[in-house]
């Protein structure tokens, strides 16, 4: 199981998550994808998938929904659209060890676990519970989100869960224009944190509309247009961590 996280929302982590998972299915492995913010589900969305999750009539267990190669389960899918959850952190933990524990995933050669921002109750349930191969953190390059950054990784640390590396969205925006780049949110943040954690660092997503256009339309980026540059940092990083998830 790979876990993709980060320490505030804002940064794009889901939308990494669902085109790592594309990108990684890519390559031939056969995915799984948990959407793990039950509060804020957007994987669904950026799948475009609706389809309603039922359960085997032999086993019980529940069947994911498949898309762009992947099976998928999120709680955008077994609530009405727009309608909030509103749990305490027990049936959060519940929900997890459902997702985890009672859907059909078959033979999957990897889990990929879409976390929600912060360090609170889903993440300390996964963490310890789950049994996590690593963790990948997301975030800008803003001095903010690289102050959470540090909360993240200490938090997969003191669980004994190997962090496998950052990466840096929204690092520069290029106009497609002029092809000037401009850091919108600083620059080399993201590399300085991993320097200081001794942590790898996988690489730099720019700000992208392709990317966000995509999203909403429920289109993974590196689906639609796996030649771009924005895609092509996407599965670069999907390439590295597939090598660093084989070599254990």
């Amino acid at each position: 199981m790979l876990a993709i996280s980060s320490g505030k929302g804002g940064v794009g982590k889901s939308t990494i998550s669902a085109n790592l998972a594309v990108a990684l299915a890519r390559r031939g492995l056969r995915i799984g994808l948990v959407d793990a913010d039950v509060y804020g589900p957007n994987i669904p969305g950026m799948l475009g998938v609706t389809d309603k999750p039922v359960a085997d009539p032999e086993s019980g267990r529940i069947l994911p929904v498949t898309a762009y190669g992947l099976k998928v389960i999120s709680m955008g899918l077994l609530i009405d659209p727009g309608m909030p959850v509103i749990w305490r952190g027990p049936m959060l933990t519940k929900m997890m060890n459902q997702f985890l524990f009672n859907v059909e995933w078959g033979n999957i050669d990897l889990l990929v676990l879409d976390l929600p921002p912060g360090t609170g109750d889903v993440q300390i349930t996964l963490t310890q519970s789950a049994p996590l191969n690593g963790a990948v953190i997301v975030t800008t390059p803003s001095k903010i989100a690289l102050a959470d950054v540090r909360r993240g990784v200490e938090m997969f640390r003191q669980s004994e869960i190997p962090v496998l590396g950052l990466i840096e969205n929204m690092s520069y925006f290029r106009c497609t224009a002029c092809d000037h780049s401009a850091p919108i949110f600083g620059s080399g943040g993201g590399e300085q944190v991993a320097r200081q954690f001794d942590l790898p660092f996988l690489g730099k997503v720019p700000l992208d509309n392709q990317m966000r256009t995509c999203a909403d339309a429920g289109t993974p980026l590196v689906d639609l247009t796996p030649d771009c540059p924005t895609s092509k940092a996407l599965l670069r990083i999907a390439s590295e961590l597939a090598h660093s998830l084989a070599q254990g």
